[in-house]
């Protein structure tokens, strides 16, 4: 064995402090191991100061001199602690405690530059006992606490220690130590608490003097950077100095040595040890030895300085591809019994055990099964439109049928045929009954609840008809326990990973348990297989290797392999990955994993050795686990053909076997277990030291298992990289970690470039690359102690450096790169006394989240499927499968940076004054909590009780569910996404969280009461009984924020149905209500109207009834049929006709006389015909005008309509013509800030680029700003971007949707269905720190202000609230649409909010949906005016609807009244 193994687990744990006994006496094997392919590193690998020798059956151990490493101060604050060594000592008293049971105390008298030591025993005692004790100062009787303290010890109401006595035997006892020279005595009382027993001496505190020392010279802990210069000194064989070196080293020595003395003069002085070291901390006391450390480069702690590089060189755009386009299609549709499953899920009642989906054909059936307090139920459901019959019985054994079946508890069942009633029969007949009376809504369930937990299973069939309906021939069978690993999970068809691949795999197991040498071989032959299959196929490899690396596969089946054939393997499989790693690019972070996980391999017999420690350290640890027998030592040893002659024939032999103490069972699995992680480490080549060795050179003769290897320096590496290597080698414990993690990347930074040149050694260098990448983790876990009260400048710098890690080993890592240029801008910012910089950081912040979040959900795709199907296959435990994706996460720096972001988020909130929420609609609420994970799942849900939802997951585009009041979530969709539209016009408060605090508390209350009264920056809420619903609702307005009463009427919304006009095209002059919806118009209305700085586009519309026509045109006779039959077929419930209609609609040939229609109206208004550049030009234009018809169809859009139950027949969709303006920004206005309701305030949000990601489902925040209307010219910002993505275009032509649906009172309809351009916009990453409107002040104060100007000319034009689209090119403003906002009152705090609009509001929204300018009223139609509007659109309920109507009616009167007698 290497001497590293022997002296690592003994120095580490056998001999760990915890053991108190002198190290001569313990017995033990010398024990080896490895769990051999965890990423990561330990630091070091030390030389061995024990030997060995073979004594009989024990082995004794002797201790050699130990190198100045084993007496290392880690912390220069110095602690007592239980030590192991009792050097020369005097019996100072002995008392008798009682009975047999003795005191003995033993003094060591303190020498120069150490403590006095304190031994107090308790001889021939059984129970557990404690020492109360404090010190005696300046012959004061009040104890004080000394600072230094053994192990365990705690304080006592402020008044005295308890240390533990540690037990040996029918020994126990406690060491103190003492170095404060004012301290005369200790005293004491010893406490079993056990059984509330005190000991004294009589009636007296034990009391013990302390030897007096003239001068006491005090343990100044050496500065641990000598100390660690001095040990690797001696590691590199204490190598001779030339005579300049020797004298430096003397020197430094005799400086270290008047520092000694210098302090020495300050205790003289009195001064204590603490202020001596707080003097030291603050600088006030400078020594010689500081003086030193800052003038001897190889002692110091200073910072290398790292090269200034552009950024950009580090940017990777490799992308696999299929996988990222799989995350980017929409969520498939669900099928009703998915639909059904789902919902059963989010119901809760206990855990899920089971579930399993059947195809029937094209039918479904449910398996669900669930386990409440003591019972299990199941749940079964099918669309099966038969009346089905389940034939079923319960099992005790698996598959079998019992006849016992009278003491289940049935609920929910119409049961036909009872067994008591049938005994001849076997089982139960049970008829599947329909779930709801909704006839597109076709489910028949069964529920079965069963109360007696010794079953194990049902198994049964199901009788359709005269039909008989099996599982593929055989019954179906569900099993109700989580023991089968076959019944934790399904493993599915294998979708989303390389089943041919995986299959192999699987089939392939049994032999690879044989020894790591099959298991690399087999993996090696299936690197071509996989790299046919792609992405998905390394995703395969990685995952098996993973699970073998964390032991969920077995390592051995007792199969002897030759020396050195491991190595072999492990070379032969990591030198074909090293070649795909060169040629293939886009896999390289695959690859990297891949490597981690197997390890370097090597020449020798490394590989032979690495085997037989992890069996060693695995037959110790079955020992220990079976009490310590012996015999299952070696029958672990024996079975994977390790003899007691191979233990012998190591490097180290192994001549005992273990004896081990019971009482040291708990710390010694622990400790092998801990060591089993290091070796892991170790051998899998991520080990630093060794992989830094490697590359760097071994010498020739080696050391322990490296004998006879001779491994040669990498040639062509960066100058001066060795250095920089020596260096990291250097700080690699420095508990100052900041020097190391620039040592560490500036390594990294140099590496890169030479891993993507050729070279016959890349395969270590990939191996030194991963090495440093797991170190920076380590450091940065070891480094958050140092930053728990840093500074925000110092918390950004660390985020920034391990950003930059992250991005080396990412392959497609440019939104890394755009996060850690603008964490580099943030700290300028900061350094520059930039007053926006926290509002700035935190939009950083919140980007490099999503970055990270994006990471996650990519290897979540890539690596979660195959984990699953896999793991099923190979029987892995469900939890390992389960977290797989989780752990190779919280492996990497991602976990590490996730961290950090969450400890600089509140301190940048607070600083900035953002606060814990962003309320987007402050709507007043009351409702039952319940959490999801996403908001879309549920969009199409309606629950029957007011709801709050409480949602993970918001992406900007989804619907409110109907009975939602409140929408709370931690993400962050913009102000103005189609979502938070939705909220507000539909009156349902909507607000993101900050505070996880918060969050956690909500979710923790799922199911509860709750109130939310929020302002326009904040939410206040509490959590009511149920009795107290009724004075909160009093309070509540009417409209979706109110509780709905069962029974209330859905508001009345109507359609009128649009007649073809007979014209194809028209141009804006044309455009009228019987032509085309509002958007047409408004954007028609503001040509000529609004001020010259305010460009319009240019329009043309395809009116509405043209899509109509062309279906009936004679050209598309078989379309119409299809979809026809489409028509129907969704019209009796099945939803996946929404798909293929779409898909139908497509297939659509335009008619002649409307492609000559509509290119004479766009030629004729000045806009580019598409067709004069080709047929393919108007192919794509006539493509995009099918697909904004198609979307009338979108399941969003249908699902909305069918909720108000609005005819979908009647909406009809015009076609919006504009040519696009290739923006540089888009932006949308609201006239009135739609967060606090405040119409003196303009509100607008900006992004780079088209306005698409605005308005739909990009992630991320756009820049925000507010500006008052009686100061356009000083726009406040609000929020800066933190979006990732910007898309931009040629100049071409956008088709816009604009149906008759859009403009509907009690019908939000706006935003519904598609707009396309007829060209694909380019989706860019956006780079926020060359951006003029976020780095250039007075930039973005105009093109804010110009944004602002023209949001007030609009409104002022229409003398009503907008909301407004538009661009921005060359610093010119275009709108491209307006509407009238909807409002929801917010008055202020205090005051109820008013959904109610006045009669100028009302006419001049009516105005708005025609075009036509808004005109003056007189106050004495305002009273009437609210009573019709109350009686039109209040439908919280009938009694507030009369209570409105009445009210308005009486104002009416009464103003009449005023009026008449007036005249």
């Amino acid at each position: 064995m290497s001497n590293s193994i022997g002296h690592n687990f003994l120095r580490q744990s056998l001999l760990a402090p915890a053991v108190l006994e002198h190290q001569s006496k313990i017995n033990s094997s010398c024990t080896v191991g490895n769990t051999l392919f965890q990423v990561q590193a330990s630091s070091q690998i030390r030389k061995s100061p024990i030997t060995t020798e073979f004594r009989g059956i024990y082995l004794n151990v002797r201790k050699s001199k130990l190198p100045v490493e084993t007496h290392r101060v880690n912390s220069a604050f110095p602690r007592a602690a239980l030590a192991t060594d009792l050097p020369s000592e005097q019996l100072a008293e002995m008392f008798d405690l009682d009975g047999n049971t003795k005191l003995q105390v033993h003094i060591t008298a303190p020498t120069p530059g150490s403590a006095s030591q304190i031994s107090i025993q308790v001889t021939n005692g059984s129970d557990p006992l404690v020492l109360h004790w404090g010190a005696i100062q300046n012959r004061k009787e009040k104890w004080v606490l000394p600072t230094r303290r053994p192990e365990g010890t705690t304080v006592y109401k402020n008044k005295a220690l308890r240390s533990p006595f540690v037990k040996s035997d029918s020994n126990s006892f406690v060491k103190i130590e003492i170095d404060d020279p004012t301290i005369q005595a200790i005293e004491f009382l010893i406490v079993d608490e056990q059984h509330n027993k005190w000991f004294k001496n009589g009636d007296e505190n034990f009391h013990v003097k302390l030897p007096v020392k003239d001068k006491l010279i005090q343990n100044i802990s050496v500065p641990e950077d000598l100390i660690q210069a001095y040990v690797r000194w001696e590691k590199a064989g204490k190598p001779n100095y030339s005579p300049d070196q020797q004298l430096v080293t003397l020197e430094s020595l005799k400086e270290f040595e008047e520092a000694r003395k210098e302090l020495q003069i300050e205790l003289d002085k009195g001064t204590s040890v603490d202020e001596i070291r707080k003097k030291i901390t603050k600088g006030e006391i400078q020594t010689k030895v500081a003086k030193q450390l800052e003038r001897k480069k190889y002692f110091t702690v200073e910072k290398i300085q790292r090269k200034k590089r552009d950024l950009m060189k580090l940017v990777n755009k490799y992308t696999a591809g299929s996988v990222e386009e799989k995350i980017l299609v929409e969520p498939q549709t669900l099928s009703t019994i998915e639909c059904f499953a789902k919902e059963k899920e989010e119901q809760g009642g206990g855990p899920i055990i089971n579930k399993k989906i059947f195809r029937l054909d094209d039918k479904e059936l449910l398996v669900l099964v669930t386990k409440p307090a003591g019972k299990t139920k199941v749940h079964l459901a099918t669309d099966l439109t038969e009346p089905v019959t389940l034939h079923w019985a319960l099992s005790r054994n698996p598959g079998e049928w019992l006849k016992d079946l009278w003491m289940f508890y049935r609920r929910h069942l119409q049961v036909y045929c009872h067994l008591f009633q049938l005994p001849q029969k076997k089982a139960i007949d049970t008829q599947f009954v329909y779930i709801s009376d909704d006839p597109l809504y076709k489910v028949q369930s069964v529920e079965i609840e069963i109360g007696d937990e010794s079953f194990v299973g049902m198994p049964f069939v199901l009788l359709s008809g005269s039909s008989w309906i099996k599982n593929k021939g055989s019954d179906f069978y569900v099993e109700f326990g989580v023991g089968s690993k076959q019944a934790l999970k399904d493993a599915g068809d294998g979708r989303g990973t390389a089943k041919a691949l995986l299959d192999k795999i699987a089939g392939l197991e049994s032999e690879a348990q044989k020894s790591f040498m099959h298991r690399f071989n087999i993996a090696a032959d299936l690197v071509d297989q996989a790299k046919d299959a792609g992405e998905l196929g390394f995703a395969g490899i990685l995952v098996w290797m993973r699970f073998m690396a964390t032991r969920q596969l077995i390592w051995n089946k007792n199969y002897n392999v030759k020396p050195r054939e491991i190595s072999k393997a492990q070379d032969r499989l990591t030198d074909l990955l090293q070649n795909i790693y060169r040629t293939h690019p886009h896999y390289r972070e695959l690859l990297r994993m891949i490597l981690s996980t197997v390890g370097r391999g090597g020449e020798g017999d490394v590989g032979q050795r690495i085997r037989d420690e992890i069996l060693v350290i695995q037959a110790l640890i079955d020992h220990i686990k079976s009490d310590f027998d012996v015999s299952v030592y070696w029958k672990t040893l024996n079975e994977n053909g390790i003899t007691k002659e191979r233990l012998l024939s190591y490097d180290r032999g192994i001549h005992s076997e273990p004896n081990f103490r019971r009482d040291q069972k708990d710390s010694l699995l622990r400790d092998l277990g801990n060591y089993m992680r290091t070796l892991k480490a170790v051998h899998s080549g991520a080990d630093l030291e060794s992989a830094i060795s490697n590359c760097m050179g071994y010498r020739s003769e080696g050391q322990g298992f490296m004998v006879g290897v001779k491994i040669n320096p990498i040639s062509g590496l960066p100058s001066g990289f060795p250095e920089l290597l020596q260096f990291v080698l250097e700080h690699v414990e420095d508990k100052n970690v900041e020097a190391l993690l620039e040592g560490l990347l500036e390594a990294r930074a140099e590496l890169r470039p030479v891993l993507s040149q050729s070279n016959d050694r890349l395969r270590d260098l990939l191996f030194l690359d991963i090495a440093l990448d797991s170190c920076v983790r380590t450091a940065i876990e070891r480094g958050y102690e140092e930053l728990n009260s840093a500074k925000p400048e110092k918390l950004m710098y660390f985020i920034a450096l391990v950003l930059e890690n992250l991005a080396l080993s990412s392959d497609d890592n440019e939104d890394l790169i755009y996060c850690l240029k603008g964490w580099n801008q943030a700290c300028s910012m900061l350094m520059n006394g930039d007053n926006q910089w926290a509002l700035y950081a935190k939009s950083v912040l919140d980007r490099t989240r999503l970055a990270l979040a994006s990471k996650a959900e990519r290897y979540h795709h890539l690596l979660q499927p195959s984990a699953e199907y896999l793991g099923t296959q190979l029987g892995v435990d469900q939890w390992a499968v389960n977290i797989f994706t989780e752990e190779i996460i919280r492996a990497g720096s991602a976990a590490s940076l996730s961290s950090l972001l969450n400890r600089l988020d509140p301190v940048l909130r607070e600083t900035a004054n953002l606060g814990s929420w962003q309320v987007i609609s402050p709507i007043e609420a009351v409702g039952y909590v319940v959490v999801v994970d996403e908001l879309l799942a549920v969009q199409n849900k309606s629950y029957e009780q007011p709801t709050i939802l409480v949602a993970k997951s918001v992406k900007g585009e989804e619907e409110i569910p109907d009975g939602t009041v409140a929408v709370l979530t931690p993400d962050m969709p913009d102000v103005l996404s189609h979502v938070s539209v939705r909220a507000r016009n539909s009156k349902v408060c909507f607000a993101t969280c900050f505070d996880p605090n918060i969050l956690a508390d909500l979710q923790a209350n799922e199911g509860k009461l709750l109130h939310l009264k929020p302002t326009s920056a904040d939410v206040v809420y509490r959590f009511l009984l149920v009795l107290d619903l009724s004075k909160v609702e009093g309070d509540l307005t009417t409209g979706r924020s109110a509780i709905f009463k069962e029974g209330d009427p859905l508001p009345s919304v109507k359609l009128v149905k649009k007649q073809f006009s007979g014209k194809y095209a028209i141009s804006a002059e044309e455009f009228t209500s019987e032509m085309v919806g509002a958007k047409s118009r408004n954007i028609a209305y503001l040509k000529g109207k609004v001020p010259s700085g305010v460009g319009i586009p240019t329009s043309v519309a395809l009116p509405f009834g043209v899509f109509e026509n062309v279906i009936s045109d004679g050209l598309n006779q078989g379309v119409a049929k299809k979809l026809q039959f489409l028509k129907e077929k969704l019209g009796k419930g099945d939803f996946s006709a929404l798909g293929e209609i779409r898909k139908t609609v497509l297939e659509l040939a335009a008619p002649s006389q409307l492609v000559q229609e509509l290119k004479n109206k766009m030629q004729t208004s000045g806009m580019p015909w598409p067709g004069d550049e080709g047929q393919q030009r108007w192919d794509q234009a006539w493509m995009a005008i099918k697909k904004v018809w198609a979307s009338k169809w979108n399941e969003r859009a249908y699902f909305s309509t069918r909720k108000v139950k609005l005819d979908h027949d009647y909406l009809c969709m015009a076609v919006l013509v504009q040519e696009i303006i290739n923006a540089d920004y888009a932006f949308v206005i609201h006239t009135t800030n739609p967060s606090s309701g405040d119409s003196s305030e303009i509100y607008a949000e900006v992004v780079k680029g088209l306005g698409e990601t605005l308005v739909g489902a990009y992630p991320g925040r756009a820049l925000s700003f507010v500006s008052k209307k009686n100061n356009l010219n000083s726009p406040q910002v609000l929020g800066y971007p933190s979006k990732p993505i910007g898309l931009f275009i040629r100049r071409s032509i956008i088709f816009r949707s604009d149906s008759n649906g859009e403009d509907l009172e009690g019908y939000a309809g706006a935003g519904l269905y598609d707009s396309l351009p007829m060209d694909e916009e380019e989706k860019v990453v956006l780079d926020y720190s060359s951006d003029p409107l976020i780095i250039d002040a007075k930039f973005r104060q105009s093109i804010l202000s110009s944004i602002a100007c023209a949001g007030s000319a609009i409104e002022e034009l229409y003398g009503s609230p907008q909301d407004i689209e538009g661009v921005v090119k060359d610093g010119k403003i275009y709108v491209v649409q307006t509407r009238p906002q909807i409002l929801w009152r917010y008055p202020g705090p205090g005051a109820k909010y008013s959904k109610y609009l006045s009669k100028e509001e009302a006419e001049n929204d009516s105005a708005n949906a025609v075009g036509v300018p808004p005109h003056g009223s007189s106050h004495a139609n305002v009273g009437l005016a609210n009573a019709v509007h109350g009686n039109k659109t209040c439908y919280g309920g009938h009694r507030r609807a009369i209570f409105c109507f009445i009210l308005g009616f009486a104002m009416a009167l009464v103003l009449l009244a005023v009026c008449k007698r007036a005249l």
